[in-house]
């Protein structure tokens, strides 16, 4: 694969999802949840340096607020290619800052692909196969690609793109025109969406070429992109907070839908511990636990000296973390970020974010 294609790796995000493990100091990109030992943001490096070569091409865009860490799982990490936002504004200041930074050193015809530091993937064989067919996609220049992944389940938690009409083009895996984008559906919508065979999941990766998107970014959003060619990361301050599904993916005409097939997860909450596991167990255990009656549970300690005890417990999520214990069901673990805006009306309780 050439070595213009450029990644770049999403690492500003909080994953409230997996409080309280994971907390504002401690975002869900530095968390190990595997046992290889590496937190999710060294593992994304590591799976995208056979794609930039070496670590001169690799970059990274976060926070002012974590950069610290950030360095420090990332030791080899260039400062140059290391954007500091001063404050999170969603996805789109932050992929229309990296693209002209860039564009700065590639020139506008560099290939760049923009990947969240926190997601899991199973195969990374199969994942530089599906890269390398993205690469062949955008490289023309006029297409803004998306990598869908085929649904196992009716996720509420995940965006979803439906596919139009399949394209031709020189790589092995099949592509479509996307039709629309949908946002986390309920229950009922998203068994709709598995129903109908034409809809994937959204995983958040985003490939092009720089001049195909910086032209749909100065359609769309030109105060976004004009404010930043002036002032860079000063102009965060009067930027809005927006996505860049909504900025733009929804908007250009230009988009396309890549199957990706090699086992993904995006680690949104504490029932992912459960997908990830390939044994049946009564329980998955990440601690010393004793139960009685307990089934179909997800059970975490991050101390490992602790110990819980249960008795007559059905499908709950339970999390010890220091100074706060979590106790949901596992079907409303998407609540825990509504739980955290209750903490924060406490001042008394904002320790514990």
């Amino acid at each position: 694969m050439p070595q213009s294609f450029i990644p770049v790796i999403l690492a500003g995000g909080k994953g409230e999802r997996f409080w309280p493990l994971s907390r504002r100091q401690r975002p869900k990109q530095f968390l190990s949840l595997d046992d290889s030992g590496d937190s999710l943001l060294q593992s994304t490096a590591n799976r995208l340096l056979p794609i930039a070569k070496n670590w001169n091409n690799l970059w990274v865009v976060t926070t002012d607020s974590i950069v610290k860490d950030v360095k420090k799982h990332l030791p080899y990490m260039m400062d140059s290619n290391l954007l500091i936002e001063p404050e999170g504004k969603d996805t789109a200041p932050a992929v229309a800052w990296a693209i002209l930074e860039i564009v700065k050193r590639y020139g506008s015809d560099v290939i760049i692909g923009f990947f969240p530091a926190d997601h899991w993937i199973k195969s990374e064989e199969d994942f530089l196969v599906t890269l390398n067919s993205a690469f062949q996609l955008a490289s023309p220049g006029n297409a803004i690609i998306t990598l869908g992944v085929q649904p196992t389940y009716p996720s509420t938690g995940y965006g979803y793109i439906e596919q139009g009409e399949p394209i031709n083009y020189a790589g092995n895996l099949p592509a479509y025109q996307v039709n629309r984008f949908v946002e986390k559906p309920d229950q009922e919508t998203a068994e709709l969406l598995i129903a109908n065979g034409k809809f994937s999941w959204n995983s958040g990766i985003l490939i092009f070429r720089a001049d195909i998107m910086l032209q749909e970014l100065e359609r769309y959003t030109p105060q976004l992109l004009n404010f930043l060619r002036k002032k860079g990361k000063e102009a965060y301050k009067d930027l809005e907070k927006i996505s860049i599904d909504y900025a733009l993916m929804e908007k250009t005409k230009f988009t396309y839908v890549l199957n990706a097939n090699f086992g993904w997860d995006d680690l949104g909450d504490w029932n992912s511990l459960e997908r990830l596991t390939n044994e049946a167990k009564a329980n998955i255990e990440h601690c010393k636990h004793i139960g009685i009656d307990t089934k179909g549970s997800i059970i975490y300690a991050s101390d490992k000296n602790e110990l819980i005890a249960t008795i007559g417990l059905k499908n709950l999520v339970i999390v010890r973390d220091n100074n706060v214990t979590l106790v949901v069901d596992k079907s409303r673990t998407q609540d825990i970020k509504q739980i955290l805006k209750n903490i924060a009306n406490y001042p008394e309780f904002k320790k514990f974010l």
